[in-house]
């Protein structure tokens, strides 16, 4: 019994210290596993934020085909190239055709001469059916 007194006087600053060490790797490891949920959290944060930012844009894409559509014949999507540089001023990145909120819709007539070309955006043209192609960007 004498023998495991002086043994028990002899580890008490051992173990203290070996507590000390313990403490202080828990605490490492539950800083990087703090400091890693928050980079997730904002990985988190921007991917939801493109994701509204997208929603907004095709919505808007949408809403400025929708009112162009709803026009008939009035449309801006039938003007020739020549009539859109016009429009543009000379703007070699469009005409504005729209401005909702704070997006701007800018058209371009992708068409290389004063006719229409065949449709070649689908697997084979029509013979007889000419397309007036558009590009619409909005930012």
């Amino acid at each position: 019994m004498a023998y495991l007194k002086q043994s028990q006087k002899k580890q008490q600053g051992v173990v203290l210290i070996t507590a000390l060490i313990m403490v202080i790797a828990v605490t490492g490891i539950a800083v990087t596993l703090m400091s890693s949920s928050s980079i997730d959290i904002k990985i988190t944060n921007a991917a939801q934020e493109r994701e509204v930012a997208e929603n907004e844009l095709i919505g808007e894409v949408q809403r400025m085909i929708s009112d162009e559509a709803n026009q008939g014949a009035n449309n801006q999507f039938f003007l020739t190239p020549d009539e859109v540089t016009a429009i543009a001023d000379g703007d070699d990145k469009g005409m504005v055709i729209a401005n909702h909120a704070d997006m701007q819709s800018k058209m371009t007539n992708l068409n290389k001469g004063a006719l229409d070309l065949e449709c070649p955006r689908r697997f084979n043209f029509t013979a007889g059916i000419s397309c007036n192609m558009l590009q619409v960007a909005t930012t």
